[in-house]
């Protein structure tokens, strides 16, 4: 594939924690779907254009939202690979592809750019990943899968949670050894629960 090249900090890392947020905690106890349809997809890109390299495609058809659906899915199969022993989000564990077969989705996504970055990560070692040249052209989605190559190659990986509160679905990078939880509300909706729960117990 000739001579390796750096891409390393050129693609936003922040962009497969937004991928992986798609799937959601609406609020009220339900699980909710940001890329629910190729409108969806298309405003999830819109409001995420910022951090893509090209900005958002002009159309989404209904090709592209499955494309990205899919590679969401190989996103959160891989980050509930990064956060084990601990446990992962588990809104669509069920959903998930096996890990070697998420590894190839994501690097077959990212294989769509003109420079490749190709994921590692063998046994137990940690993830490491090289540059090379590629032959495809920009997209969307390939820039979605550089994005989760750099995130996984990167410090924050080993800081990656899944979010203990009931309900939740998101992956959050942990701001201190003590956090549990992806926010605010989620941490006041897990305390509220604990208190329910012990309540309950004492009243049985």
């Amino acid at each position: 594939m000739g001579e390796p090249v750096d891409e390393r900090g050129i693609m936003d890392g922040r962009l497969a924690l937004e991928l992986a947020g798609t799937i959601r905690h609406d609020g009220s106890g339900r699980v909710a779907d940001d890329l629910d349809g190729a409108g969806g997809t298309a405003r999830w890109l819109a409001s995420v254009a910022a951090l893509l390299p090209d900005g958002a495609p002009a159309r989404v058809d209904e090709e592209i939202h499955a494309q990205v659906v899919t590679l969401r899915g190989a996103v959160r199969a891989l980050f509930a690979r990064a956060v084990a022993p601990g446990p992962p989000s588990p809104a669509d564990t069920h959903l998930q592809p096996p890990a070697d077969e998420a590894l190839s989705l994501l690097n077959a996504a990212a294989a769509r750019q003109p420079v490749v970055p190709r994921l590692r990560w063998e046994g137990p070692d940690v993830p490491s990943v090289e540059y090379a040249p590629g032959g495809g052209c920009p997209d969307a989605v390939a820039a979605l899968a550089r994005a989760a190559i750099v995130f996984l190659d990167g410090p924050e990986r080993d800081r990656l949670r899944a979010c203990t509160a009931p309900s939740c679905a998101r992956y959050f990078v942990q701001a201190h050894g003590r956090q549990q939880w992806c926010g605010t509300a989620c941490g006041n909706r897990a305390r509220a629960a604990r208190h329910y729960r012990r309540h309950a117990a004492a009243r049985t």
